[in-house]
């Protein structure tokens, strides 16, 4: 990791991230598989200029299918990925996640 470009790959939008961006302040990204946390800080408060408070990583495991009518689980459907959750200071927010504003 050379990059703070390639760090961070994209925003994940579910409803569980809108609930934790807009109650308890924290965004979800999806990241690269190599990146620590101390990378993860960085790229965030140089891209977003928020300060961040606490940094979660998760490793999501790859979705699996059905296939044939025993209902053996045989293909895999997704890869697996790496997120990070991070919590910024309640004052401030990242403006990719807050959508329209009017």
């Amino acid at each position: 990791m050379t990059n703070i470009y390639e760090v961070l790959r994209r925003p994940i939008e579910t409803e569980k991230s809108r609930y934790q961006s807009a109650k308890l302040h924290q965004y979800v990204f999806e990241v690269a598989r190599d990146a620590s946390k101390i990378q993860i800080r960085a790229a965030v408060e140089e891209l977003f200029d928020v300060d961040v408070v606490k940094i979660n990583v998760v490793v999501a495991p790859a979705k699996r299918g059905r296939r044939g009518r025993t209902g053996r689980r045989t293909v895999i459907r997704g890869q697996e990925y790496k997120k990070a959750i991070v919590t910024i200071r309640a004052d401030q927010t990242i403006d990719v996640f807050e959508g329209v504003k009017g």
